[in-house]
């Protein structure tokens, strides 16, 4: 594991991810996208890995692209196919992911947090895109994920004025899941991820895939596909595992199988 990203996995199964560029203000660098990257391959097949709790530091989450590859190398930064493989390798983390999320969280770090499924801000946490200002916009996502999750017309003042919006402004805006006092987002979002690492892993997979459905395809599609998911987790021995629990009064014991 790079030293970049620093792993550690708990006894509630879940994977602790924290970005480890703090003399850059964990700002995504090539380098450092390959190590979330190849940490999320890696735990996307550990059965011991049921949940992912993402963090930054605790002054900020993330400042977004690193600007000096942008300075030293132009946009063949973002058409470098490694670097697109291993974006397309986070964006597609088939299990649960939590981002916990303290101080700014700039432009490529606000397209991380949008790769969460559930992000817990501290109330002194900022999203903004601010590639405006350096004749930009936002390229991996934020674009297409900020309007679909907030509407078009906060997605057009993120992007088109570069102004941050505060946490609260994010949390009505549906960007955010949860706020909590500065400082505790990432105690927060541990306990939200063990609640959800001790449900049935595959039900949990299938969930997800069926709800990122929504954004994907027709209302038609998604409903086929819900239904086609929802058939694969029936024939599960957790969901057996869970109606004879129900039955018997007693907590359910997931496998993953």
């Amino acid at each position: 594991m790079s030293d970049l990203v620093l792993s550690t996995l708990d006894s509630n199964n879940v994977l602790h991810l924290r970005l480890n560029r703090p003399e850059a203000r964990n700002a995504l660098s090539r380098p450092l996208i390959s190590a979330l990257a190849g940490a999320l391959r890696a735990a996307a097949s550990d059965e011991a890995v049921r949940v992912v709790l993402l963090s930054g530091g605790d002054k900020q989450f993330c400042a977004g692209a690193d600007i000096k590859e942008f300075v030293a190398e132009g946009g063949a930064v973002l058409e470098d196919r490694q670097r697109i493989e291993n974006w397309a390798a986070i964006e597609s983390f088939p299990k649960p992911m939590i981002a916990a999320v303290e101080g700014y969280a700039f432009g490529g770090g606000f397209e991380l947090a949008l790769l969460a499924d559930i992000v817990i801000a501290a109330e002194n946490a900022r999203f903004g895109f601010p590639e405006i200002n350096l004749g930009l916009f936002p390229g991996d996502g934020g674009t297409q994920r900020a309007a679909r999750t907030a509407g078009k017309a906060l997605a057009m003042k993120l992007i088109l004025t570069g102004e941050p919006i505060d946490a609260a402004t994010a949390l009505d805006a549906g960007l955010v899941t949860e706020l909590v006092p500065a400082g505790d987002a990432a105690v927060r979002a541990g306990a939200l991820a063990a609640l959800i690492a001790a449900k049935p892993p595959i039900a949990l997979r299938l969930a997800k895939a069926s709800v990122l459905a929504a954004f994907e395809v027709p209302l038609a599609a998604g409903l086929l596909q819900e239904r086609q998911l929802i058939a694969r987790a029936f024939a599960t021995e957790d969901r057996m595992e869970g109606v004879t629990a129900f039955k018997e009064k007693r907590p359910p014991v997931f496998k993953g199988r």
